[in-house]
């Protein structure tokens, strides 16, 4: 695809669905059987269980989004599910369309761009302020984070490594007691966890991202500020980078 291909690639437009082949219910299986607890927000539940069908690439750019499977499997009304779908809409993930219906939204090149602008505005400034508050006990909290990250990548569990590999970036939050920040970091960052999931079974991404979170230990603990908040932009302009190159943006 040309450059000027790509930067068209848009939203504004559900993918084509051929005749006879309406999405099935079958993704929402996966939802049968889930525990609801009904003394907390349903719809915060169902906005969790929806997200990560599509940041896993269960529910893929262009499918529908059934509003009545989702109700069905997860035994609960379509009120609270209709609300989780617009949280989903307002974060990007989903594009609702008058005429047509619900749709997950395609991995835009723009949107990816944007939350990385973001991300890294508040995790520079997050690691930043880590380094001065740094010691023995979250050095050991962080190397053993990285080892579960490593064991992980070496089992092939992908999805739970993304997840370890937050752990990491949301634990440098946590020293600075700033938790409000990491909120924002994992609202805007839906995009680009869709990303790299495709880019991490690549040869090589998972030993980058734990050499470069070595990296960023190896400043904390030395306390340097600088080297710090440098390693962690290193670190974020490279996955930036290894997703816009693995990632195809579909035609609008």
């Amino acid at each position: 695809m040309s450059r000027a291909a790509q930067m068209k690639a848009t939203t504004r437009e559900p993918a084509p669905r051929r005749a006879g082949h309406e999405r099935r219910d079958d993704t929402y299986f996966a939802l049968s059987g889930t525990m609801i607890d009904r003394a907390l927000s349903l719809r915060g539940q169902i906005y969790t269980l929806v997200r990560r069908l599509i940041i896993t690439g269960a529910l893929k750019a262009g499918e529908p989004i059934n509003e009545i499977a989702i109700a069905d499997r997860l035994g609960v009304s379509r009120t609270p599910v209709r609300e989780a779908v617009k949280r989903l809409s307002d974060e990007g993930l989903v594009e609702v369309f008058a005429q047509s219906g619900t749709f997950v939204a395609q991995i835009g090149r723009e949107a990816i761009e944007e939350a990385f602008v973001i991300r890294s505005a508040l995790e520079v400034e997050s690691v930043t302020r880590a380094a001065k508050r740094m010691n023995d006990v979250h050095a050991r909290n962080l190397r053993s984070i990285i080892q579960r990250h490593e064991d992980l990548l070496a089992e092939e569990r992908f999805i739970d490594a993304i997840e370890s590999d937050d752990a990491f970036h949301r634990y440098i939050a946590d020293i600075n007691q700033l938790h409000m920040l990491w909120r924002t970091v994992d609202i805007c960052k839906a995009q680009i966890d869709r990303g790299r999931l495709l880019v991490l079974p690549k040869p090589g991404q998972g030993k980058l991202t734990l050499n470069q979170h070595k990296a960023i230990l190896a400043a904390l603990e030395k306390h340097d500020s600088r080297k710090a908040a440098r390693a962690m932009r290193d670190h974020l302009d490279a996955t930036l980078e290894n997703i816009l190159k693995h990632t195809i943006l579909e035609p609008a």
